[in-house]
């Protein structure tokens, strides 16, 4: 292959982290060349945060018109368009991918369309390839993101992407299943059986664990449970899935009791795997296990390789993918920067939304941690309640009891991805409850539950 130009930092994978990487080193002066196989913004931008988020806000908007007249509005004759709703979601996705190829441009960021291959390394810096050319790099920063899980059980390969959908598919189904069965209960898999049940499905979600939402704490993890169920969505919880044949999913209980759920389409979403195979990672000695093996500043075992994203496998979430590709950016650029994930914030959203950031209860009790809490109804809030008929929510903070400082504060209700990031700056401050106290939050806003749950700790 023929060796083109020198870079100073070639950015393998055009996803939140990557994108982000290439345009703060090209700004700050670095030569940057990106590559991406499938299309500007990755996973999240194309099949998954952005397209989902369009998909939940249609069901949102149709969910408050059939119960408009709780609100003292009329409105007849209700339903929800899915063509239509798809056709939106592909605008918005269309939109957002070209405005990522405009800030490309206008930071002089090359873009290579391709699939990259880490060729080697020679004396000028790492040689990658695409699309039969080489180019060369002094740095390389790794973004190649992660990929579905699928299990080896019978149905599931037979059946993919017609029966069996991933986040890539579900997102574009043109009508409304009858019978929706989601294979997991995690992020992905709560929000489209949110979606899926709210326009009309009947949703089933089986889960192996004894509760869903992962590591989200257990009381509000739980009351997103009964809401979810209250609107009709059945939970399997503690449950295995031994097959998944057109028509019908098969699972199983602790004491191997089977359960045949009917179905039109199945929604598989248990978890994703870094992409570490396939790119080249041996041909320069890169060390992975689950992912590829990092430390506070993004910096792999191979100096001037950074690896940032889903493929560094510590948080699957684009914002974290964000921060780190800034991190390594500006350890490259002689920086002093590091990553510090203990106010890595979360959000799932369903309706409710849930968000949360630090550590649950759960988690304090299992570090021994010595900690406080208190929680507040969020009908504490004037807005929550003039904008939330017969709605209830919850906020709770976690404190160290003897520091006095904030651990976790997680949400429940209407806007908790919006107010999240003032509970992760707190504790990324390690303020003490008396110093949050002192931030003056505007009135009238859902915000305001913080405030009130710090004043609720005694001093």
């Amino acid at each position: 292959m023929r060796q083109t130009e020198l870079y100073d930092l070639i950015v393998i994978g055009g996803g939140p982290g990557g994108y982000n990487a290439a345009e703060r080193a090209a700004h700050a002066g670095l030569k940057t060349l990106l590559f991406e196989k499938r299309a500007l913004g990755g996973v999240c931008l194309n099949e998954g945060c952005i397209p989902s988020k369009a998909l939940l806000n249609s069901a949102k908007t149709y969910e408050h018109a059939l119960h408009a007249a709780t609100y003292g509005v009329t409105c007849n004759a209700v339903t929800i368009n899915q063509e239509a709703v798809v056709a939106r979601k592909a605008k918005v996705v269309r939109t957002l991918v070209s405005g990522i190829h405009a800030k490309m441009k206008h930071a002089g960021v090359t873009v290579v369309m391709g699939e990259a291959m880490i060729a080697g390394k020679d004396n000028n810096g790492f040689l990658v390839s695409a699309e039969g050319k080489t180019y060369t790099g002094k740095h390389l920063i790794i973004a190649t993101g992660s990929s579905n899980v699928i299990p080896p059980l019978p149905g599931i390969q037979e059946n993919l992407g017609s029966f069996v959908l991933t986040n890539r598919e579900v997102l574009e189904l043109r009508e409304i299943p009858r019978e929706f069965v989601v294979i997991g209960g995690g992020v992905i898999g709560l929000e489209m059986a949110c979606y899926y049940n709210t326009v009309g499905s009947k949703v089933t979600v089986v889960e192996m664990l004894d509760h869903i939402a992962g590591p989200t704490d257990r009381q509000i993890s739980t009351m997103l449970q009964k809401e979810l169920e209250r609107k009709g969505v059945t939970f399997l919880l503690g449950h295995n899935v031994q097959s998944a044949e057109p028509g019908t999913v098969i699972a199983v209980d602790a004491n191997g009791q089977r359960k045949a759920i009917s179905a039109d389409k199945v929604l598989l979403s248990i978890g994703r795997r870094a992409n570490c195979t396939g790119i080249g990672l041996e041909n320069i000695g890169v060390a992975y296990g689950r992912g590829i093996t990092t430390d506070t500043m993004c910096r792999t075992n191979v100096p001037n390789v950074y690896a940032i994203g889903d493929v560094n496998g510590h948080y699957m979430l684009a914002h974290t993918a964000y921060r780190e590709g800034e991190v390594a950016v500006n350890t490259i650029l002689g920086k002093g920067d590091t990553m510090r994930y203990h106010a890595n914030p979360s959000v799932i959203y369903t309706q409710p939304e849930i968000a949360s950031v630090g550590m649950t209860e759960e988690a304090c009790k299992a570090k021994g941690i010595d900690y406080e809490v208190s929680k507040l109804s969020m009908r504490y809030s004037g807005r929550f309640v003039a904008e939330n008929e017969g709605a209830d929510g919850l906020c709770k903070i976690i404190i160290d009891r003897k520091r006095r400082t904030i651990l976790g504060v997680h949400l429940i209700g209407i806007y908790s991805g919006e107010i999240i990031w003032g509970a992760a700056e707190m504790i990324e401050m390690q303020l003490r409850v008396t110093d949050a106290r002192q931030i003056i939050f505007p009135h009238p806003t859902v915000s305001e539950i913080i405030r009130e749950v710090l004043w609720e700790f005694n001093d």
